[in-house]
């Protein structure tokens, strides 16, 4: 008989550090006894009951803070080791709840691209405060990640952009609005603003920008119902002549676009990492049930095609997982960071998400479409995931526009 190996957390992961153990051991115990019962009970409420006074979402993310992961305390670590105790941490938040984790990770953006932009002030200023990115607009979803055009087509014109910023002295005044999409938008403090700019009647991208949410001016929409990721608040955010110091400033016109690179080469990799917390949930929820569920006198782990189905699940997780930390090393350890690497990772563990969820919604047979049963919201989480932080469809364009070698031509 074949001998059964009980894999640790990290499934074929090299082993982990002293710290990474702890880091791994702690943020697990957190996601299964905060994040899941609490995701479960957020997910079944109104977007805007699940970001009242009494919503339990508070005491996921006050707990959240206790855990030690701001930028703060990661930028005393070194760049690699920085990376994997963030993916480490991310991987079993997102294992306990795709959206809460998400909620965590998106309240650190704010501090973490004023700390890729090199602004320490910045970082200082949002520690401890609730963030959000605010870079999609209503007529500019995933191309406001193109700020160089790079992918439009031949005689395509993106067209006006909803939010602008314009320097004038000491201060940098904004006007329009950000999209329903804002992850954090409607409970967030401080917003890492990505927007065009105004110079001499001109309007071009861009510039990148910390705006306290509570300034004169800045007012928020209504909280997004949304199929999936339900747990992870999004909403408009609106400008009129907002006021922000010059000294929040990131990235100018002259820097924006290798900024943007920068912050999606980041950012991509952490939505993956998300991602492949989701899938091992997915799969481990549909190994579990396996053997506990019965049918033709034995439970369904005996039966050949289970056996199969469940394997190619565990392969496209290790897969994922060994892609997206790929990725994070690389992109912590390399000269510059390579954005293609992290769309690829990103595009593969969001795809690898949804199989697998899908799957194991299959291997629950009519369980899985109950909310008695966790495989539905997870199913409606993995589809959510191909569609954030960049649709995959554009994001593999944009991936495929990094490979043009132009001394080859």
């Amino acid at each position: 008989m074949t001998s059964y190996i009980d894999l640790p957390l990290s499934g074929l992961e090299e082993p982990l550090s002293e710290m990474e153990q702890f880091v791994q051991d702690t943020a697990h115990r957190f996601a299964a006894e905060v994040l899941r019962p609490i995701g479960t009970q957020v997910d079944a409420m109104s977007a805007e009951d699940a970001i009242a006074a009494d919503s339990p979402m508070w005491s996921a993310l006050e707990q959240a803070a206790g855990l030690g992961l701001s930028v703060k305390a990661l930028l005393e670590l070194e760049p690699l080791e920085r990376a994997r105790i963030l993916l480490i941490a991310a991987e079993e938040l997102s294992w306990g709840d795709g959206g809460l984790g998400g909620m965590v990770l998106v309240s650190q953006m704010p501090g973490l691209y004023a700390a890729l932009a090199g602004n320490m002030e910045m970082v200082d200023y949002c520690d401890g405060k609730l963030g959000c990115w605010g870079i999609t607009e209503p007529d500019h979803g995933s191309d406001s990640l193109d700020p160089d055009g790079a992918i439009a087509a031949t005689d395509g014109d993106y067209g006006r952009a909803n939010c602008v910023a314009r320097i004038e002295g000491d201060k940098i005044i904004v006007n329009g609005q950000k999209s329903a999409w804002v992850s954090g938008g409607t409970v967030a403090e401080v917003c890492a603003l990505y927007c065009y700019v105004e110079e001499d009647g001109k309007v071009r991208p861009g510039i990148s920008l910390i705006v306290p949410l509570d300034l004169p001016g800045v007012s928020k929409g209504k909280a997004l119902e949304k199929m999936g990721l339900r747990c992870l608040n999004q909403g408009e955010i609106y400008f009129d002549n907002v006021e922000v110091p010059i000294s929040h400033l990131l990235a100018g016109p002259e820097q924006y676009t290798d900024f943007v690179r920068h912050t999606l080469a980041e950012a991509n990799v952490h939505v993956a990492n998300m991602a492949v917390g989701v899938a091992r949930a997915a799969y481990e929820h549909a190994h579990t049930y396996a053997h506990e569920r019965k049918q033709g006198g034995k439970a369904i782990i005996h039966h050949q095609n289970v056996k199969y189905r469940l394997f190619h699940m565990f392969r496209k997780v290790e897969a994922a997982r060994a892609l997206v930390r790929r990725a994070a090393t690389y992109n912590a350890t390399a000269a510059e960071a390579a954005l293609q690497g992290s769309i690829c990772a990103k595009v593969t563990a969001t795809q690898t998400a949804f199989e697998v969820a899908s799957e194991a919604l299959q291997l629950f047979g009519g369980n899985g479409m109950t909310k008695e049963y966790p495989m539905e919201k997870l199913l409606r989480d993995a589809r959510a995931m191909l569609i954030a932080d960049g649709c995959n469809e554009i994001l593999a364009i944009k991936g495929g526009s990094l490979l043009v070698n132009p001394e080859l031509l």
